[in-house]
């Protein structure tokens, strides 16, 4: 068995029933807009509800942010990658991540892409972050929806998706095209580099296209996950009839 916890995470999980949930556990006294709800929810599951002392939660958390609330899960899955390909439709979005270690990063490029619409995200099994508390939490819940897929190699797996109809387009500070001005429609696979490293140099060079998005200020780079948000974005906004 595994935990979540904070409040979104544990009422996107009970929507979801992506998993079995052994029980929800709330803080004694916790106040939150949404606790009337998630109670309501859990009971609607037959999900059990018990109410402990905050200093439970915070041993059985490890002292995380867990607003109150968390509940016992059945560990997470990943998705398995040549299903998500043969389950591929005509204007699927894969996500395809290159050694992104921050857990908060990797939460929130999760959220972002479940918000847009992907159809999934692919994390290498090594030099990655992988599907952990923070990131379930970071996620607000998206990980109950968005499958998440772990591949030995993203160069072969990109490889692979170009086989299957994909056009592979990176996306690094270096590359002169904007990305605004990339064709995004058809079967689609957005990669993204880590912050400071970008793409690897075989991946990169599997990518059909390289965008950038340009910078206007002092900093010369976006929070990887803001970039995500700001190129997926585009590409639904392509999409739209």
């Amino acid at each position: 068995m595994a935990q979540i916890y904070g409040v979104n995470s544990v009422f996107e999980a009970l929507r979801a029933r992506a998993r079995p949930i052994e029980r929800v556990i709330i803080a004694e006294g916790v106040r939150h807009h949404r606790l009337q709800e998630l109670v309501h929810t859990a009971r609607q599951a037959g999900v059990p509800v018990q109410r402990e002392p905050r200093a439970a939660l915070d041993r059985l958390t490890g002292g995380a942010n867990h607003q109150g609330v968390m509940a016992v899960v059945a560990a997470v899955r990943y998705a398995d990658a040549d299903e998500l390909i043969e389950k591929a439709a005509a204007q699927t979005i894969f996500v395809l991540l290159d050694g992104i270690e921050d857990p908060h990063n990797l939460g929130a490029i999760i959220r972002t892409a479940e918000c847009a619409g992907a159809a999934a995200v692919i994390l290498p099994e090594r030099r990655s972050a992988q599907l952990t508390e923070t990131v379930v939490k970071t996620s607000a819940g998206a990980t109950e929806y968005l499958p998440i897929a772990r591949v030995a190699n993203l160069v072969s797996f990109a490889d692979k998706l170009k086989k299957h109809g994909f056009w592979v387009v990176g996306v690094e500070s270096s590359a002169e095209k904007d990305y605004a001005s990339q064709d995004y429609s058809g079967r689609l696979a957005l990669v993204f580099g880590a912050e400071g490293r970008g793409l690897s140099r075989l991946l990169r060079e599997r990518c059909d296209f390289v965008v950038s998005v340009p910078m206007g200020g002092h900093i010369g780079s976006l929070n990887v996950s803001v970039a995500v948000g700001v190129v997926l974005f585009e590409a639904v906004r392509q999409r739209r009839p």
